[in-house]
């Protein structure tokens, strides 16, 4: 049979209607995932059309995943978060949605007073247990949306709830029924989707959710859950790891609008940013993202990451303040004691931070040789030198120029004596066994015995 797809606008076989296969044992995929070795990557050379949605967005993760993975937040740190993520996201809510959990009293306090400071974006949306008395949570709140757990691999389906397929089909679909009887908008989480057998189970259930929806005329939305971070962008790669492959399959099998379809990955092996991008590529209007990345195990994909990637694949940022992620570090830093590795990007210590001198000589002359972009501008951060034995001269120069705030002709090169006296000084301490780097406090205390310059002995950074 012969369909006109509206998205194409070309006549395609409309034959693929993917039945629910109710196997008696489940489907590990052994050959992939044997577990006594590294997961391979398998590929059956298909190729799927890339689909890149006109809006993308970003929603976020973090105080439901990403509270799993530290010590709970306070509600002042979910309130004064969820505000920088407003504002990070700007006015016209690239940061869509914040997924929030709802079980204790604290957690429903944080929500009030999030909702409480009547910011259009993020909305708040939860997460909660299938079961009737959360529903009634969820609606009692005033929230219009949450997500419920709808694992679809067999890991889960045999292992973990030890049903079969329909079995589990069943049990969800009746869940999502309870959601639609809360008035509530469901968004189901299918769990653990890079290890499930993709048109034997997922495709048949999402078809199955879409006819409810339908019938209930309330919309589902459908989140691609690459629980273990096993998903892979590559294209051609074969299915289950296949993310070009889930999404289409979701989109052109299922009926999935994008605009309803979400990617939450992991950082397992390293892909948690590449998988979100080739999700959007292919026809994802969301991903799902947490703070720094802070979520179980290795972490979710981090949300300062999407950022920039929207606006690389984009060519703006279209109302967001990258200037935000900056304080949002400083504030997990100084507020929270979050220690945040030194060479985390844009918002680790070391960062936009070089130590080599020859890399200093070259910032000394345009800082845009070795800096990823303005990170001024788009950061608030000044590009840094960190100084020790193999920073030279015009490291020196460069420290004391960016850390005292010297412009044009009140810099220092790598000729003053000043500078000259510092390399002396340094060459010595690591004659003597010196090992780590100098402390900004060690270099003012030295400058302050050598310099009568006035513009070295204003407040420090």
């Amino acid at each position: 049979m012969l369909e006109l797809d509206e998205k194409t606008n070309l006549l395609e076989e409309a034959d693929y209607k993917y039945q629910l296969q109710d196997v008696r044992l489940p489907n590990l995929y052994r050959d992939i995932y044997d577990y006594d070795s590294v997961p391979k990557v398998a590929f059956n050379h298909t190729r799927v059309p890339m689909n890149t949605p006109k809006d993308i967005w970003i929603t976020d993760t973090s105080f439901r995943d990403g509270q799993q993975s530290m010590a709970p937040y306070t509600v002042k740190q979910i309130v004064d978060l969820y505000k920088l993520l407003s504002r990070l996201g700007g006015p016209y809510g690239l940061i869509r949605q914040s997924e929030f959990f709802i079980y204790t009293k604290k957690d429903r306090e944080a929500v009030r007073q999030c909702m409480d400071l009547g910011l259009e974006f993020p909305e708040i949306t939860t997460w909660i247990r299938a079961s009737k008395n959360d529903f009634k949570l969820v609606k009692d709140l005033g929230i219009k949306e949450t997500g419920i757990l709808v694992s679809c691999s067999d890991y889960h389906i045999f292992k973990k709830l030890q049903m079969t397929r329909r079995e589990a089909v069943d049990y969800y679909l009746e869940t999502i029924r309870l959601a639609f009887d809360a008035d509530v908008v469901p968004r189901c989480h299918l769990e653990d989707i890079t290890r499930a057998d993709f048109y034997g189970f997922v495709v048949p259930f999402v078809n199955e959710i879409m006819e409810l929806s339908r019938e209930a005329g309330v919309p589902v939305k459908i989140r691609a859950c690459d629980t273990m971070g096993y998903g892979i962008p590559y294209t051609e790669v074969a299915l289950p790891r296949s993310v070009p492959g889930i999404i289409y399959g979701l989109q052109h099998f299922a009926g999935v609008p994008s605009d309803m379809l979400e990617w939450h990955g992991h950082n397992d092996f390293y892909k948690a940013v590449a998988n979100a991008s080739t999700a959007w590529l292919y026809g994802a209007c969301a991903v799902n993202c947490s703070l720094l990345g802070i979520g179980e195990r290795t972490g979710n994909i981090p949300l300062e990451a999407m950022v920039f990637e929207y606006a690389s694949l984009k060519g703006a940022l279209d109302g967001m303040d990258p200037t935000v992620i900056t304080e949002i570090g400083r504030y997990f830093r100084d507020e929270m004691g979050y220690h945040i590795p030194p060479m985390t990007p844009f918002v680790g210590k070391n960062f936009n931070v070089t130590r080599a001198g020859i890399h200093a000589d070259g910032m000394l002359k345009d800082e845009e040789i070795y800096n990823i972009f303005n990170t001024e501008k788009l950061l608030n951060r000044r590009q840094g030198v960190t100084l020790s034995n193999t920073s030279g001269l015009a490291g020196i120069a460069y420290w004391i120029n960016e850390h005292y705030d010297l412009m044009g002709s009140q810099e220092y090169t790598k000729d003053d004596e000043l500078v000259v006296q510092l390399k002396d000084w340094i060459d010595v301490l690591y004659e003597d066994g010196r090992t780590t780097s100098l402390s900004n406090g060690e270099l003012e205390d030295k400058i302050a015995e050598l310099s009568d310059d006035e513009l070295l002995k204003k407040e420090k950074k």
